[in-house]
Protein backbone atom coordinates (compact mmCIF):
# COMPACT_ATOMS: atom_id res chain seq x y z
CA UNK A 1 0.00 0.00 0.00
CA UNK A 2 1.46 3.43 -1.21
CA UNK A 3 0.26 6.49 1.58
CA UNK A 4 1.29 10.43 0.93
CA UNK A 5 0.82 12.13 4.01
CA UNK A 6 0.69 15.95 4.07
CA UNK A 7 3.02 15.99 1.02
CA UNK A 8 4.11 19.25 -0.03
CA UNK A 9 6.62 20.80 -3.13
CA UNK A 10 7.59 24.05 -4.04
CA UNK A 11 9.24 25.32 -6.88
CA UNK A 12 10.56 28.91 -6.28
CA UNK A 13 7.21 30.88 -5.55
CA UNK A 14 5.16 28.01 -7.34
CA UNK A 15 3.47 25.75 -4.74
CA UNK A 16 3.67 22.64 -7.27
CA UNK A 17 2.11 19.88 -4.54
CA UNK A 18 0.00 21.74 -1.62
CA UNK A 19 -0.53 19.24 1.44
CA UNK A 20 -1.51 15.91 -0.70
CA UNK A 21 -2.77 13.26 1.16
CA UNK A 22 -3.64 9.82 -1.27
CA UNK A 23 -3.62 6.06 -0.01
CA UNK A 24 -3.60 4.03 -3.09
CA UNK A 25 -4.51 0.03 -1.24
CA UNK A 26 -2.98 -2.87 -2.81
CA UNK A 27 -5.23 -4.76 -5.69
CA UNK A 28 -6.82 -0.89 -6.40
CA UNK A 29 -6.42 1.92 -9.03
CA UNK A 30 -6.26 5.48 -8.45
CA UNK A 31 -6.57 7.96 -11.08
CA UNK A 32 -4.89 10.73 -11.02
CA UNK A 33 -6.14 14.03 -12.84
CA UNK A 34 -5.67 17.76 -13.45
CA UNK A 35 -5.19 20.89 -15.79
CA UNK A 36 -1.58 20.59 -17.49
CA UNK A 37 1.32 21.69 -14.60
CA UNK A 38 -1.51 20.60 -11.30
CA UNK A 39 1.10 18.70 -10.29
CA UNK A 40 0.59 15.14 -11.47
CA UNK A 41 4.04 14.90 -12.42
CA UNK A 42 6.11 16.18 -9.89
CA UNK A 43 4.18 13.67 -7.17
CA UNK A 44 5.16 10.95 -9.24
CA UNK A 45 8.98 12.06 -9.07
CA UNK A 46 8.56 12.59 -5.41
CA UNK A 47 7.04 9.16 -5.08
CA UNK A 48 9.97 7.65 -6.62
CA UNK A 49 12.59 10.22 -5.00
CA UNK A 50 13.50 12.02 -8.20
CA UNK A 51 13.04 14.80 -6.58
CA UNK A 52 12.88 15.44 -2.93
CA UNK A 53 9.63 16.99 -1.39
CA UNK A 54 9.75 19.73 0.99
CA UNK A 55 7.80 18.18 4.08
CA UNK A 56 5.47 15.71 4.60
CA UNK A 57 6.20 11.68 4.33
CA UNK A 58 5.72 8.82 1.05
CA UNK A 59 5.73 5.36 2.32
CA UNK A 60 4.98 1.81 1.10
CA UNK A 61 3.48 -1.02 2.71
CA UNK A 62 4.40 1.77 6.33
CA UNK A 63 8.30 1.96 5.25
CA UNK A 64 10.20 4.67 3.70
CA UNK A 65 9.98 3.96 -0.55
CA UNK A 66 14.30 2.85 -0.61
CA UNK A 67 15.83 1.34 -3.57
CA UNK A 68 14.64 -1.65 -2.76
CA UNK A 69 11.49 -0.74 -2.76
CA UNK A 70 11.97 0.65 -5.86
CA UNK A 71 13.22 -2.58 -7.88
CA UNK A 72 9.42 -3.70 -7.37
CA UNK A 73 8.21 -0.52 -8.93
CA UNK A 74 7.16 -0.29 -12.71
CA UNK A 75 7.08 3.05 -14.06
CA UNK A 76 5.83 4.42 -17.01
CA UNK A 77 7.09 8.02 -18.13
CA UNK A 78 5.04 10.45 -19.82
CA UNK A 79 8.27 11.21 -21.80
CA UNK A 80 8.77 7.87 -23.25
CA UNK A 81 12.58 6.21 -23.09
CA UNK A 82 12.80 3.87 -25.46
CA UNK A 83 16.26 3.82 -27.38
CA UNK A 84 15.52 3.96 -31.00
CA UNK A 85 18.25 2.67 -32.58
CA UNK A 86 18.22 -0.42 -30.35
CA UNK A 87 16.23 -3.31 -30.56
CA UNK A 88 13.41 -4.35 -28.87
CA UNK A 89 14.68 -7.40 -27.03
CA UNK A 90 18.20 -5.73 -26.18
CA UNK A 91 16.50 -2.99 -24.02
CA UNK A 92 13.82 -4.75 -22.39
CA UNK A 93 16.10 -7.39 -21.35
CA UNK A 94 18.46 -4.60 -20.08
CA UNK A 95 15.36 -3.14 -18.25
CA UNK A 96 14.86 -6.06 -16.92
CA UNK A 97 18.42 -7.09 -15.64
CA UNK A 98 18.31 -3.70 -14.00
CA UNK A 99 15.02 -4.72 -11.58
CA UNK A 100 16.95 -8.19 -11.07
CA UNK A 101 15.67 -10.67 -13.39
CA UNK A 102 17.48 -13.23 -15.37
CA UNK A 103 17.84 -12.84 -19.11
CA UNK A 104 16.23 -16.40 -19.86
CA UNK A 105 13.04 -15.91 -17.56
CA UNK A 106 13.02 -12.01 -19.16
CA UNK A 107 13.38 -13.12 -22.85
CA UNK A 108 10.29 -15.63 -21.99
CA UNK A 109 7.94 -12.89 -20.28
CA UNK A 110 9.06 -10.65 -23.37
CA UNK A 111 7.61 -12.93 -25.67
CA UNK A 112 4.60 -13.64 -23.74
CA UNK A 113 4.02 -10.24 -23.80
CA UNK A 114 4.59 -9.54 -27.41
CA UNK A 115 1.98 -12.38 -27.88
CA UNK A 116 -0.16 -10.44 -25.31
CA UNK A 117 -0.30 -6.89 -26.63
CA UNK A 118 -0.66 -8.16 -30.48
CA UNK A 119 2.82 -5.76 -31.13
CA UNK A 120 3.02 -5.64 -34.56
CA UNK A 121 7.59 -6.46 -35.49
CA UNK A 122 9.93 -8.75 -33.95
CA UNK A 123 11.96 -8.59 -30.67
CA UNK A 124 14.66 -8.26 -33.10
CA UNK A 125 13.58 -5.01 -34.79
CA UNK A 126 14.68 -1.40 -33.73
CA UNK A 127 12.37 0.63 -32.13
CA UNK A 128 12.99 3.14 -34.86
CA UNK A 129 11.02 0.90 -37.36
CA UNK A 130 8.05 0.02 -35.13
CA UNK A 131 4.91 2.42 -35.61
CA UNK A 132 4.04 4.85 -32.78
CA UNK A 133 1.54 2.62 -31.47
CA UNK A 134 3.52 -0.76 -31.27
CA UNK A 135 6.58 1.31 -29.94
CA UNK A 136 4.19 2.62 -26.88
CA UNK A 137 3.20 -1.20 -26.34
CA UNK A 138 7.35 -2.22 -26.04
CA UNK A 139 7.29 1.01 -23.62
CA UNK A 140 4.59 -0.78 -21.82
CA UNK A 141 6.09 -4.07 -21.36
CA UNK A 142 9.57 -2.52 -20.38
CA UNK A 143 7.50 -0.88 -17.45
CA UNK A 144 6.08 -4.23 -16.38
CA UNK A 145 8.25 -7.04 -17.61
CA UNK A 146 9.96 -7.65 -14.04
CA UNK A 147 6.27 -8.15 -12.05
CA UNK A 148 5.71 -5.14 -9.96
CA UNK A 149 3.20 -4.94 -6.92
CA UNK A 150 3.52 -0.93 -7.48
CA UNK A 151 2.69 0.51 -10.52
CA UNK A 152 3.10 4.32 -12.06
CA UNK A 153 1.37 5.12 -15.17
CA UNK A 154 2.24 8.42 -16.57
CA UNK A 155 -0.42 8.97 -19.92
CA UNK A 156 -0.14 5.43 -20.63
CA UNK A 157 -2.72 5.62 -23.80
CA UNK A 158 -0.98 8.47 -25.57
CA UNK A 159 -1.18 7.73 -28.94
CA UNK A 160 -3.43 4.27 -29.06
CA UNK A 161 -6.13 3.83 -31.00
CA UNK A 162 -9.43 2.65 -29.08
CA UNK A 163 -9.00 -0.68 -29.98
CA UNK A 164 -5.21 -0.56 -28.90
CA UNK A 165 -6.08 1.69 -25.57
CA UNK A 166 -8.98 -1.08 -24.66
CA UNK A 167 -5.88 -3.81 -24.73
CA UNK A 168 -3.84 -2.17 -22.37
CA UNK A 169 -6.89 -1.17 -20.11
CA UNK A 170 -7.50 -4.96 -19.93
CA UNK A 171 -3.77 -5.77 -18.90
CA UNK A 172 -4.09 -3.19 -16.13
CA UNK A 173 -7.44 -4.55 -14.81
CA UNK A 174 -5.29 -8.01 -14.70
CA UNK A 175 -2.37 -6.65 -12.96
CA UNK A 176 -4.39 -5.15 -10.41
CA UNK A 177 -6.71 -8.61 -10.06
CA UNK A 178 -3.42 -10.08 -9.13
CA UNK A 179 -2.82 -7.62 -6.04
CA UNK A 180 -0.86 -4.37 -8.17
CA UNK A 181 -1.44 -1.04 -6.54
CA UNK A 182 -1.88 1.29 -9.20
CA UNK A 183 -1.62 5.07 -9.83
CA UNK A 184 -2.27 6.68 -13.29
CA UNK A 185 -2.97 9.99 -14.82
CA UNK A 186 -4.82 10.52 -18.14
CA UNK A 187 -6.66 13.59 -19.83
CA UNK A 188 -8.86 11.15 -20.98
CA UNK A 189 -11.40 11.10 -18.61
CA UNK A 190 -14.05 8.52 -19.92
CA UNK A 191 -10.66 6.25 -20.25
CA UNK A 192 -10.35 6.86 -16.29
CA UNK A 193 -13.80 6.66 -15.25
CA UNK A 194 -13.57 3.03 -16.67
CA UNK A 195 -10.63 1.68 -15.39
CA UNK A 196 -10.53 3.89 -11.73
CA UNK A 197 -11.94 2.62 -8.63
CA UNK A 198 -10.49 5.71 -7.05
CA UNK A 199 -9.73 9.44 -7.57
CA UNK A 200 -7.99 12.37 -6.71
CA UNK A 201 -8.32 15.40 -8.94
CA UNK A 202 -5.68 18.28 -8.52
CA UNK A 203 -6.29 21.56 -9.16
CA UNK A 204 -2.74 24.43 -9.03
CA UNK A 205 -1.04 21.39 -6.33
CA UNK A 206 -4.48 21.24 -4.10
CA UNK A 207 -6.76 18.39 -4.03
CA UNK A 208 -10.14 19.58 -5.21
CA UNK A 209 -12.09 15.96 -5.59
CA UNK A 210 -11.03 12.55 -4.03
CA UNK A 211 -12.43 9.58 -3.28
CA UNK A 212 -14.54 6.68 -4.76
CA UNK A 213 -15.36 7.65 -8.62
CA UNK A 214 -19.00 6.40 -8.48
CA UNK A 215 -19.80 7.94 -5.19
CA UNK A 216 -17.99 11.51 -6.82
CA UNK A 217 -20.21 11.35 -9.42
CA UNK A 218 -23.32 10.21 -7.29
CA UNK A 219 -22.39 13.57 -4.96
CA UNK A 220 -23.52 15.79 -7.94
CA UNK A 221 -26.81 14.41 -8.17
CA UNK A 222 -28.85 12.25 -11.11
CA UNK A 223 -29.15 15.74 -12.65
CA UNK A 224 -29.30 14.48 -16.16
CA UNK A 225 -31.79 12.88 -18.19
CA UNK A 226 -31.00 10.84 -21.44
CA UNK A 227 -34.27 10.44 -23.32
CA UNK A 228 -35.58 9.15 -26.83
CA UNK A 229 -39.41 9.75 -27.58
CA UNK A 230 -41.49 11.79 -30.14
CA UNK A 231 -42.08 14.12 -27.87
CA UNK A 232 -40.89 17.71 -28.95
CA UNK A 233 -38.50 20.10 -27.31
CA UNK A 234 -41.31 22.40 -26.39
CA UNK A 235 -42.90 20.06 -24.60
CA UNK A 236 -40.43 18.89 -22.95
CA UNK A 237 -38.86 22.19 -21.88
CA UNK A 238 -42.42 23.52 -20.44
CA UNK A 239 -41.83 20.74 -17.83
CA UNK A 240 -41.21 22.85 -14.42
CA UNK A 241 -36.80 21.89 -13.34
CA UNK A 242 -35.88 21.56 -17.15
CA UNK A 243 -33.23 23.89 -17.66
CA UNK A 244 -31.23 22.49 -21.03
CA UNK A 245 -32.08 20.32 -24.08
CA UNK A 246 -29.71 19.43 -26.55
CA UNK A 247 -29.33 16.65 -28.82
CA UNK A 248 -27.46 13.12 -28.28
CA UNK A 249 -27.18 10.61 -31.20
CA UNK A 250 -30.71 9.09 -31.31
CA UNK A 251 -31.93 10.86 -28.52
CA UNK A 252 -31.23 14.26 -26.23
CA UNK A 253 -29.32 15.08 -23.18
CA UNK A 254 -31.84 17.01 -20.74
CA UNK A 255 -30.54 18.80 -18.09
CA UNK A 256 -32.59 19.26 -14.99
CA UNK A 257 -32.90 21.23 -11.97
CA UNK A 258 -32.93 18.52 -9.10
CA UNK A 259 -33.78 15.17 -9.37
CA UNK A 260 -37.44 14.89 -8.64
CA UNK A 261 -37.82 16.62 -12.19
CA UNK A 262 -36.70 12.83 -13.59
CA UNK A 263 -40.11 11.08 -11.94
CA UNK A 264 -41.88 14.15 -14.21
CA UNK A 265 -39.98 13.87 -17.29
CA UNK A 266 -40.81 9.88 -17.26
CA UNK A 267 -44.18 10.50 -16.67
CA UNK A 268 -44.52 12.50 -19.85
CA UNK A 269 -42.64 10.63 -22.37
CA UNK A 270 -44.42 7.28 -21.08
CA UNK A 271 -48.27 8.82 -21.10
CA UNK A 272 -48.34 6.82 -24.53
CA UNK A 273 -47.37 3.26 -22.86
CA UNK A 274 -44.05 2.78 -24.37
CA UNK A 275 -40.73 4.77 -23.79
CA UNK A 276 -37.81 3.71 -26.17
CA UNK A 277 -35.02 4.96 -23.89
CA UNK A 278 -34.94 6.62 -20.50
CA UNK A 279 -31.62 6.72 -18.29
CA UNK A 280 -31.45 9.53 -15.70
CA UNK A 281 -27.32 9.55 -14.27
CA UNK A 282 -25.37 11.79 -12.58
CA UNK A 283 -23.09 13.93 -14.97
CA UNK A 284 -20.06 12.38 -16.42
CA UNK A 285 -16.63 12.43 -14.73
CA UNK A 286 -15.69 14.75 -18.01
CA UNK A 287 -18.31 17.55 -17.24
CA UNK A 288 -17.32 16.77 -13.21
CA UNK A 289 -13.57 18.02 -14.66
CA UNK A 290 -14.82 20.91 -16.35
CA UNK A 291 -16.90 22.11 -13.35
CA UNK A 292 -14.40 21.85 -10.92
CA UNK A 293 -11.80 23.38 -12.66
CA UNK A 294 -13.66 26.01 -13.82
CA UNK A 295 -14.39 27.10 -10.51
CA UNK A 296 -11.12 26.84 -9.31
CA UNK A 297 -9.63 29.15 -11.18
Amino acid sequence: MLKIERITKQFGDKIAVDNLDMTVEDGSIMGLIGQNGAGKTTTFRMILDFIKSDSGLITWNGKPITQDVKQGIGFLPEERGLYQKMTVEEQILYFAELHGMKRDEARKELMTWMDKLEVVGKITDKVQTLSKGNAQKVQFIATLIHRPNFLILDEPFTGLDPVNTSLLMNEIKTLKENGAAIIFSSHNMSGVELLSDNLTMLKKGKVVLQGDIYGIRNSFGRTQVYVESELADTTLSAIAGVKTIEKQGAGRLIHIADEAVGHDIFKKVSETGYVQAFVQAPPTLDEIFRKEVAEHV
